[in-house]
């Protein structure tokens, strides 16, 4: 199948899973072709009849994965909880009565979250004010995914950019008469260390994370695509936009940070995709810096401030309020790169059964974000082992990765219509056996997906 139609068997199958118009998503003949994949035969067609409505028991489901959750490669230390979200139940647990350290399936509860404050309609703000003739301040509103200029790269969803705040505010100043101000910048809408205490020290210097800001430009990188991070992303967006004002024919003065007052002119603004879709791209691709963004952002929104601190304590109320127990979780950051993190499996699955819940529309931006088996985002490349094929394109799960730590949590949709919730993760898996772990997540899942039982 070539890309356009494939994106266009993604979007419709994820259409399908997410509104429950399909009693099974394995209604869709033939086989799926990729340029860079061999090609797999989907499973055949079931008779409607003879499964339609049959609902998924412990003995069944235990029987599907236990050779699966006896390998090896998974250590000492892994499990797995099942949620019918058909029927409101869960229906099978194996080794989730201990806490994991997620990696990035915590994610899931930060967008969640982000989602339950703020509304997946909700847009972040980027404005240049007035402070005084020829005295202009450029504050940051916390868009995770503002750039300097479009570009390819970019690609879904649209962003907004520093070169059209930078022509709008050109425009602006022209009007008035203004041809020479001198800038400020105000990344003031987050507070508290700007780098979360429990990550490890390489992890800044080496790229995978950037400080976190309210105002940066590609998530605080020194160009796009790059992994190395500037110092004081909000210094290097400002000197940015003191480049791209220039261009437009304003003459700009060294960028120096301030706070705008309250009642400063609005000169003009760009704002961010929505809410929803920036949790989409976050789980999609994993992304960190995003994922600590709006984790200060669930800190503002519940009444806990701008910090890290704050937005984990947000997280917690905004869970509770969900419905979802953290009593056993420990919770340090938004994106999960701390081993500190501990999160019981039946609560990262709950992410994901708050968001299928019908009380719960606004949280459905959760559900089409999520990677699909052996198509997009982080599990791209995943479900091309042997015993896999049957998840690929019917898994949509969020992944978590450190060394020695895998995880998967998602959902379904199985044989017999029943729309399936689960998480699965180890913390304990010996570094040599990463591919084979990996593996065995991937045919669990698939595991699910061809179930019926």
């Amino acid at each position: 199948m070539a890309r356009p139609a494939r994106a266009a068997f993604v979007t419709l199958l994820a259409t399908a899973l997410c509104a429950g118009l399909v009693s099974s998503a394995r209604a869709v003949p033939g086989s799926v072709q990729t340029a860079d994949r061999a090609t797999q035969q989907a499973p055949p067609v079931l008779t409607p009849a003879t499964t339609e409505g049959a609902a998924p028991t412990a003995a069944g489901v235990g029987t599907a994965l236990a050779a699966i959750l006896k390998d090896p490669s998974l250590g000492p230390h892994h499990g797995i909880y099942v949620y019918d979200a058909s029927r409101g139940k869960p229906v099978f647990s194996l080794g989730a009565a201990t806490p994991y350290t997620p990696a990035s399936t915590l994610k899931l509860l930060t967008t969640v979250s982000a989602l339950a404050t703020l509304g997946p309609d909700h847009t972040f703000a980027t404005k240049v004010v007035s402070t005084g003739k020829g005295s202009i301040v450029l504050v940051g509103g916390g868009d995770p995914l503002l750039t300097a200029k479009a570009s390819a790269r970019d690609g879904f969803p649209a962003r907004a950019t520093l070169r059209a705040l930078a022509a709008s505010t050109a425009k602006a100043l022209k009007a008035q008469g203004v041809a020479s101000v001198t800038l400020g910048y105000d990344a003031s809408l987050f507070s508290g260390p700007a780098v979360n205490a429990n990550w490890e020290a390489n992890y800044i210097p080496e790229g995978i994370a950037a400080p976190t800001s309210s105002l940066w430009v590609n998530e605080g990188r020194v160009s796009p695509g790059m992994a190395k991070r500037a110092t004081s992303p909000a210094l290097a967006a400002a000197t940015s936009f003191q480049r791209l004002l220039t261009q437009y024919g304003v003459k700009v003065g060294v960028a120096k940070a301030a706070v705008a007052p309250a009642g400063a002119t609005s000169l003009a603004q760009v704002k961010s995709p929505t809410l929803g879709q920036i949790v989409e791209y976050v789980n999609l691709h994993s992304d960190n810096d995003g994922a600590e963004v709006l984790l200060r952002h669930v800190g503002i929104a519940t009444g806990n401030g701008g910090s890290y601190a704050g937005g984990v304590k947000g997280l917690r109320a905004t869970l509770t309020k969900l419905g979802l127990d953290v009593s056993k979780a420990r919770i340090y950051d938004g994106s999960g790169l701390t081993r500190a993190n501990k999160v019981p499996l039946d609560l990262l699955a709950g992410a994901v059964r708050v968001a299928v819940s019908k009380d719960h529309p606004e949280l459905r931006h959760l559900l089409s974000g999520l990677p699909v088996a052996g198509f997009n985002g982080s599990l791209r490349e995943r479900f091309t082992s042997a015993g896999t094929g049957t998840g690929t394109g019917l898994v949509r799960a969020k992944t978590g990765t450190l060394t020695n730590v895998h995880s998967l949590a998602g959902y379904a949709r199985d044989r017999s219509g029943t729309l399936l919730v689960f998480a699965i993760a180890s913390d304990s898996v010996p570094v040599p056996k990463t591919l084979d772990a990996r593996a065995a997540l991937d045919r669990a899942t698939a595991a699910l997906a061809s179930c019926g039982c």
